[in-house]
């Protein structure tokens, strides 16, 4: 974990070591290739979130869960939690349009899951196929420019300070707005499943139907 942010590799091992897998337990359980994990654990590919919800789904766990530290057991139904969450502790995910910052990661059993995003995709082409998933969103713009596509309407362009919320059922898509390089966006998803068993969606994640190389690191 460096700089103290947990990595989805820590995650992935993580959760391998607390339930006694092998790396060939856990890809028979997930239907995760061996190496493929393999290089998640090491930091060297990052998960696509088609795959992220593969793993939820066979693991029959939220994917907000995934990232829950094993010392926190504490039930669902208990009331007044909180979590003061910073980028610094926050779960990094990295795929080529996007940079993903999971927030308040301690906390199970959440009805919405905090996200924070830097967009590098700087048109539809390069972002790809529209993505869509059960639940709500919303989307604040923090800096720069971007681009909403939605599969009902026109494109419409959101500067910083402005947001939109929309049906996550929808085609979407968020890509830069000409002349920026990367925006930054906070995202929150809501699941219309009551106990969030299924993975609750950043905004504008890319589903392919393979793993994405991690990001490199982007110079000064």
């Amino acid at each position: 974990m460096a700089g103290g942010r947990q990595t989805l590799g820590a995650v992935i091992t993580g959760l391998r070591t607390r339930n006694g897998w092998t790396l060939k337990e856990m890809s028979e359980r997930c239907g995760i290739p061996v190496s493929t994990l393999s290089k998640v654990e090491h930091d060297r590919l990052s998960l696509t979130y088609d795959k992220l919800l593969q793993v939820s789904e066979r693991l029959n766990i939220g994917i907000a869960d995934l990232f829950v530290e094993e010392e926190n057991t504490a039930p669902a139904t208990v009331m007044g939690r909180r979590s003061i969450g910073s980028i610094e502790r926050a779960v990094r995910v990295d795929t080529d349009n996007y940079e993903y910052y999971y927030l308040c990661t301690e906390l199970r059993h959440k009805r919405m899951v905090p996200v924070i995003s830097r967009i590098h995709a700087e048109s539809l082409e390069q972002f790809g196929e529209l993505v869509r998933h059960s639940g709500e969103e919303f989307i604040y713009v923090v800096d720069g420019e971007i681009i909403v596509h939605t599969e009902f309407y026109d494109p419409i362009q959101l500067k910083a300070g402005e947001s939109i919320y929309i049906d996550s059922g929808m085609g979407h898509a968020y890509v830069c707005a000409p002349g920026f390089k990367e925006t930054t966006i906070v995202s929150v998803m809501s699941s219309a499943e009551e106990d969030l068993s299924s993975l609750i969606h950043e905004a504008g994640q890319q589903i392919t139907k393979k793993t994405v190389k991690k990001r490199a690191p982007r110079k000064a």
